[in-house]
């Protein structure tokens, strides 16, 4: 195919970011920009008429909230999934634990950060190259940080000692947790937490206000770290949207 990987679809205002979900070129998704309008039906009919003509033959959404929904709806799309929104205002935050080591992840590093997502996520979840690159550009400033083995300091040098990572998005004075995962066999020690909050801390020095986050619908070990931070629920959910090309 002639066309990069990942993309803008551009329409007057009306902008959306695409490319293969989780790298298979059969399925596309759509993910509306933060600094753009609510994609229209006609918006969203043009972007199907050229996702089918790249070969695709499935188109899913990003989390959606109810505001950037209808459009979609209105074009064809039906619920796939749907996810909790949890907010919080960043004022007294507690402080980052000092008892997990976080670094910057770098290229090399991505691999191990991707085999952590596999076995933290369900498949319909699981990120692949692409889909952490998305994750990765979803805003204009995003930290990227990963937790390493406790106690291993010799592992910092060796991509394997990964246990958890976190993306976390800035967009104006909104901040957002793109990506939060603790490996299973990790769990429990805190390593959530540290992530969770230094990505908090990032956002509130560079003047965020407010910070949002989803998860999926039975996953109470993340709500319950989101709620001891001081998130809170949403009245609305968000959803997942899916089309077929025909």
């Amino acid at each position: 195919m002639n066309v990069s990987p990942v993309d803008v679809i551009r329409w007057g205002r009306e902008r959306v970011r695409t490319g293969p979900w989780r790298g298979d070129w059969r399925v596309a998704f759509l993910a509306p920009l933060p600094d753009a309008p609510p994609p229209s039906a006609d918006f969203v009919r043009r972007c199907l008429r050229l996702l089918a003509d790249r070969g695709f033959s499935r188109v899913v959404t990003a989390a959606l909230s109810p505001m950037e929904q209808p459009g979609f709806l209105a074009a064809g799309f039906q619920v796939a999934e749907e996810l909790h929104l949890l907010t919080t205002v960043l004022t007294d935050l507690p402080p980052v634990p000092t008892s997990v080591r976080l670094t910057r992840v770098h290229a090399r590093q991505r691999r191990a950060v991707l085999a952590v997502d596999q076995v933290t996520f369900s498949p319909f979840w699981q990120f692949d190259r692409d889909g952490l690159e998305e994750a990765l550009h979803a805003t204009p400033r995003t930290r990227f940080r990963a937790a390493w083995l406790p106690g291993d300091h010799d592992a910092l040098t060796q991509p394997s000692a990964i246990v958890g990572y976190a993306i976390c998005g800035r967009s104006g004075a909104s901040g957002f947790v793109q990506r939060l995962a603790v490996h299973p066999d990790a769990q429990r020690h805190g390593i959530g937490r540290a992530l969770l909050l230094d990505g908090l801390h990032w956002m509130r020095r560079r003047g965020v206000q407010r910070a949002v986050v989803n998860t999926q619908l039975g996953n109470d070990a993340a709500l319950s770290l989101y709620r001891t931070i001081g998130f809170h629920h949403e009245p609305a959910r968000l959803s997942v949207l899916s089309a077929g090309l025909t």
